[in-house]
């Protein structure tokens, strides 16, 4: 697969200086005669979930684009939908660099770019030159410097600003990279949260004559004994959609690898099997009433498989796209057909 050869060259690169030239090589090679050339075999493989009809149930997840910059690439590829993101309502840099690491033994990442991003409007001027048809998510989180007491503002801010151009919206609230962020999955402050935006989500619909769902993305390390407690509350507040899991503070099955001990989210295969854990915990719990899309660990059709298995609807992934490039995207939609 001509992948592997293009991949050995990036390797030789800081980790985000390959990011951003991929990104750039993406973006030139769709607005140029050389689109066909990431025109993919994918099989179609529909499925319906949260309304949305969605051509194979294979995605990009969020981080990958945060900027929206190669949303068509993205569909060429072979996905069947594409989540950009994450976007802040203010550009900000994100935290000090070097902040990705790759750790290629263990098929890993770890990364603590800190919601580097040029901000919504940006992103939303991204969304409407690019007249993309397929699904598109967003997927909004909240700058750095406000204050999580504050947070819920910069969400709604975010839903205002994306909803007329989303498909689905996403909620981060699961990063390990801003400060405080991950108070937000727990007790009051996850249902004054969810409280505002489903009011935001219901004015939006009525203004705009077009139901938009609405997902809540959630960490991987939260307790076993509070997964049901996170799950009963996204029902009771009518979320439309779960995605688990974010990346890992856990260093398991990476000990002792070079940069496992930098500070940031590990994701990548040492994170499949808690993912896939969480996916199970909360298709029991939500019996479902909302649907999860299982991202987390995916580097192979059987690990796409395995979290349909679990109890997923849909799948997303990244790291694994990182290490194998669209030859993940069309074994794990046949895995799915």
């Amino acid at each position: 697969m001509f992948y592997y050869p293009i991949r050995t060259l990036l390797f030789q690169l800081d980790p985000e200086t390959a990011h951003c030239w991929t990104l750039q090589l993406l973006r030139s090679m769709a607005a140029l005669p050389l689109s066909g050339l990431l025109t993919s075999d994918v099989p179609s493989a529909p499925r319906q979930v949260m309304g949305i009809d969605f051509p194979n149930p294979v995605g990009l997840a969020a981080g990958l684009d945060k900027n929206g910059e190669c949303i068509g690439a993205w569909a060429a590829l072979g996905f069947g939908f594409v989540e950009i993101g994450t976007v802040t309502p203010r550009p900000q840099p994100g935290n000090p660099k070097p902040r990705m690491f790759r750790l290629p033994k263990a098929q890993a990442l770890i990364n603590r770019m800190g919601f580097n991003n040029k901000g919504v409007d940006y992103l939303v001027e991204q969304v409407r030159q690019a007249q993309f048809k397929g699904v598109l998510g967003i997927n909004i989180g909240k700058n750095a410097d406000t204050p999580v007491a504050q947070a819920v503002d910069d969400y709604l801010i975010g839903l205002r600003k994306v909803y007329p151009w989303a498909r689905y919206v996403t909620v981060n609230i699961s990063s390990p990279n801003t400060p405080g962020l991950r108070d937000l999955q727990y007790g009051a402050a996850l249902d004054q949260l969810l409280a505002a935006l489903k009011a935001e989500q219901q004015r939006l619909a009525d203004s705009y004559g077009r139901y938009v769902p609405l997902a809540v993305k959630i960490a991987p390390d939260i307790a076993d004994a509070d997964v049901p407690t996170v799950g009963r509350a996204l029902v009771r507040h009518g979320i439309d959609a779960v995605i688990a899991t974010n990346t890992t503070f856990s260093r398991a099955g990476v000990e002792g690898l070079p940069h496992a001990d930098e500070a940031g989210g590990l994701s990548g295969a040492p994170l499949r099997d808690r993912s896939t854990a969480v996916v199970r915990q909360l298709a029991e719990v939500v019996e479902g009433a909302l649907p999860i899309i299982a991202s987390g660990g995916i580097l192979s059709g059987a690990d796409a498989a395995a979290k349909i298995a679990a109890g997923a609807s849909l799948v997303q992934i990244y790291t694994g796209f990182i290490y194998r490039g669209p030859t993940l995207i069309r074994e794990a939609v046949k895995s799915l057909r």
